[in-house]
C-alpha cells in the first residue's frame, strides 16, 4: 500500500443557507483515500455522506451549500497537491471527469435524455483528452465492452430511455472511467438495481479498480455491499464521523453505539435457518420488545388460479396492437389468513403487475381470484369498490402515494370517509388509535407529508392501509426505499400488526434477506411465471430451479470474509417478454419436489 493518499479531506465543514439561518450538513469530517483502495462511507439518509463527496467535486455549491471550513487536498496527476476548497471553477472543470470521476445514484438523471449514449461517452474524451472523433468512438466502444454491455455498436446510437436501469448504470460507470480518473466517487451506485445486476456491477467496479489502480470512495447505506467492497469503512452520523477502521474490524468489533445499532438492523441471509415461522428482528435500544414467532393459520384467504396479464403494444397508422407484453403468465397460488406470501424476482419479472392484477388496479386477461369466498374477477365496478374494503395496498414510494396538500390526519381518515364508516368523532378516535399503532406521536396528525422522513411517511401509508381493517395487504416493495435501521423498524411493525390483527400480506420485494425474515411462503418469479414456490425454509435452504439458485448466489452477505468473486456470477441475459399477438405460451406445469414445494417444468427460458 502506498503511504501517499490520493485525496485527503481534513476538518470539512459544509453549511446550507435556509430561511431559518445556516444549517450544518457536515460538521467536522476527516479521512483519506489511497491509490487502489476502496473506502466505504456509510450512514443513513441525512448523515452527510453525499455532501462530503459533492464537496470534493465542488458540486455542493450548485446545491446551495458552502464549504465553511477545512481542506480538500487532492494529489493531481502532474501538478502535485492542490487544495480543491480554494480552486477556481476553471480548474475544477478540468479536474472533474478527467481526474475525479463520479457515479451518481440515479442513472436516468445522470444521463442527458436528448443525446445518444455514444455522444455522451465521447464528449469527455474529446474535451479532456483532445481525441479525434474516431479515436473517441473506438475508446467508447472499448469502455462499453469493459462494462459488459452486449452489442456496443448498437448501443452507441441509442438514447438513455431505450436502456434498462442496469444498462444505464453501466453507461454511467463507463463515462466515469473514460478518462482513467485517479479517484472514483460512487454515490449509492447500486440502490436502484436488482440483486443480480448489483452483484455484477460491484464485481465490475472491483475489477476495474484492481486493473487501473484507481482510488474509490464508495457511498452506501447497504452494509452487505460494504462487506463486499470495502477495504476501510467510515461511519457517519448526523454530519460527523463516528468511527473509522478496516472492514473486518468494523463488522467484528464495532466500537461506537451507532455502528452496533446499524449492524444489528441488517437482516442477514441464513438468519432464519431452523425457524419454522417468521419473527420480528431484535433491535438494539428498543425496550420490552416482543419477539415471538408468527405461525398464522391453515385457513385459506386468497386463491389465485391461472392469472394472466398482458399489455398491448400499439403501433402503425391505425394504432393496432402489434405485440403484447406478457407481464404475468399463468400464475397460481394460495395465501392463508395471518400469513405472508412473498413474490421475489428482478425488475420486469411481473411481480408488481401480479399484485396490482389481484386488486384489479390492472385488468387481468384471464384467471380466477377468490378472496375469502368472493370472486373478484366477476365483480362490477360497484361491487369491486365494496370488495376493496378487504384488500389494500402499500406502495413503494410513500411520497408519491400521499397527497402533498393534505394533513396526515385527513389522509388516514380519507378511506373511512370514502366508505361512510363512522361519525366525525369516531373517525378522529380511530385515526389517533392508528397513529399509536404505527408508533407515531399524535402531534404529527396536523403535519404534511413533506415534514416527515421517509420512514415516517411509510408508517402513514401503513396506517392508511389499516384504516378499513382489511384482510389482505399487498405490500409492493414497501421497505426498499428506506434506510437500514428504519427498514428494520417498519418490518417489525408490519409483523407485530400481523400477529395482533391476523393480517395476510402479499409481500413483493427483490431483497432476499428481507423476504427470508418475513415470509411463510415464497414464490420466485421470472419472466411473468412463478418458477419455484414453497415454504420459506424449502425455497431458501434447497433451491431447485436454476434461476432461484443464481438469485441466491448473487445476494451480497454482510460478512467481509464471504465475498463473492466475479467468476461465481454467471447470469444469462433475460429474454424479452414481448411477443407477437398470435403467440400462445405453454401453460405452467410444476413438479412437486417435496410437500408443498413446486418447481416449474415448462421451459421458462432460463
Amino acid at each position: 500500500m502506498l503511504d501517499h493518499p490520493i485525496a485527503r479531506i481534513e476538518g470539512l465543514r459544509v453549511e446550507f443557507e435556509t430561511k431559518d439561518g445556516p444549517v450544518v450538513g457536515v460538521e467536522n469530517v476527516s479521512f483519506s483515500v489511497a491509490p487502489g483502495e476502496t473506502v466505504c462511507i456509510v450512514g443513513e439518509s441525512g448523515s452527510g455522506k453525499s455532501v462530503s463527496s459533492l464537496s470534493l467535486m465542488r458540486l455542493v455549491e450548485f446545491g446551495g451549500g458552502e464549504i465553511a471550513g477545512g481542506r480538500l487536498i487532492f494529489d493531481r496527476r502532474d501538478g502535485g497537491e492542490t487544495d480543491l476548497a480554494k480552486a477556481d471553477q476553471d480548474l475544477m472543470r478540468h479536474i472533474r471527469g478527467n481526474e475525479i470521476g463520479m457515479i451518481f445514484q440515479e442513472p436516468m438523471t445522470a444521463l442527458n435524455p436528448v443525446f445518444t449514449v455514444g455522444r455522451q461517452l465521447t464528449e469527455g474524451l474529446r474535451v479532456h483528452k483532445g481525441m479525434s472523433k474516431d479515436e473517441a468512438r473506438d475508446r467508447a466502444l472499448e469502455l462499453l465492452r469493459e462494462v459488459r454491455i452486449p452489442e456496443p455498436e448498437r448501443r452507441m446510437g441509442q438514447y438513455p430511455h431505450e436502456l434498462s436501469g442496469g444498462m444505464r448504470q453501466r453507461v454511467v460507470i463507463a463515462m466515469a472511467m473514460a478518462c482513467e480518473p485517479r479517484l472514483l466517487i460512487a454515490d449509492e451506485p447500486t440502490t436502484a438495481l436488482d440483486v443480480t445486476i448489483q452483484a455484477e456491477i460491484l464485481a465490475l467496479m472491483d475489477r476495474l479498480k484492481r486493473e487501473t489502480g484507481t482510488a474509490v470512495m464508495f457511498i452506501t447505506h447497504d452494509m452487505a455491499v460494504v462487506a463486499q467492497m470495502a477495504d476501510r469503512v467510515v461511519v457517519m452520523f448526523r454530519g460527523n464521523k463516528v468511527e473509522e477502521g478496516p472492514v473486518e474490524q468494523i463488522f467484528e468489533n464495532p466500537k461506537h453505539d451507532y455502528t452496533k445499532a446499524l449492524l444489528a438492523a441488517v437482516p442477514k441471509l441464513g438468519e432464519m435457518r431452523g425457524k419454522a415461522a417468521p419473527e420480528p428482528m431484535k433491535l438494539l435500544g428498543v425496550e420490552n420488545q416482543k419477539i415471538a414467532p408468527i405461525p398464522g393459520t391453515d385457513e385459506v384467504l386468497l386463491t389465485v388460479k391461472g392469472l394472466t396479464t398482458r399489455f398491448p403494444v400499439k403501433g402503425g397508422f391505425f394504432r393496432r396492437t402489434v405485440a403484447n407484453v406478457h407481464a404475468v403468465e399463468d400464475v397460481s397460488f394460495t395465501l392463508n389468513k395471518g400469513q405472508t406470501l412473498s413474490l421475489v424476482g428482478e425488475s420486469g419479472c411481473g411481480k408488481s403487475s401480479c399484485g396490482r392484477s389481484i386488486l384489479r388496479l390492472v385488468e387481468p386477461m384471464a384467471g380466477e381470484i377468490n378472496l375469502d369466498g368472493t370472486d373478484i374477477m366477476t365483480l362490477d365496478p360497484g361491487a369491486l369498490r365494496k370488495a376493496r374494503l378487504d384488500m389494500q395496498m402499500i406502495f413503494q414510494d410513500p411520497f408519491a402515494s400521499l397527497n402533498p396538500q393534505m394533513q396526515l390526519m385527513d389522509q388516514v381518515a380519507e378511506p373511512m370517509r370514502n366508505y361512510g364508516i363512522g361519525s366525525g368523532s369516531e373517525i378522529q378516535d380511530r385515526v389517533a388509535m392508528l397513529f399509536d399503532r404505527v408508533q407515531l406521536p399524535r402531534s404529527f396528525m396536523r403535519r404534511f407529508p413533506h415534514e416527515m422522513s421517509g420512514g415516517q411517511r411509510q408508517r402513514i401509508a401503513i396506517a392508511r392501509a389499516l384504516a378499513l381493517n382489511p384482510k389482505l395487504i399487498v405490500a409492493d416493495e414497501a421497505v426498499s426505499a428506506l434506510d437500514v435501521s428504519v427498514q428494520a423498524q417498519v418490518l417489525n411493525l408490519m409483523m407485530e400488526l400481523q400477529a395482533e390483527l391476523g393480517l395476510s400480506y402479499l409481500f413483493i420485494s427483490h431483497d432476499m434477506a428481507v423476504v427470508e425474515r418475513v415470509s411463510h411462503h415464497v414464490g420466485v418469479m421470472y419472466l411473468g411465471r412463478i418458477v419455484e414456490m414453497g415454504p420459506r425454509a424449502a425455497v431458501f435452504e434447497s433451491p431447485q430451479h436454476p434461476y432461484t439458485q443464481a438469485l441466491m448466489k448473487a445476494v451480497p452477505i454482510a460478512d467481509p470474509h464471504r465475498r463473492k468473486a466475479e467468476r461465481e456470477l454467471n447470469f444469462k441475459p433475460i429474454p424479452s417478454p414481448i411477443h407477437p399477438p398470435d403467440y400462445n405460451p405453454a401453460p405452467s406445469e410444476y413438479n412437486e419436489v417435496a410437500p408443498g414445494h413446486f418447481v416449474l417444468t415448462t421451459d421458462s427460458g432460463y
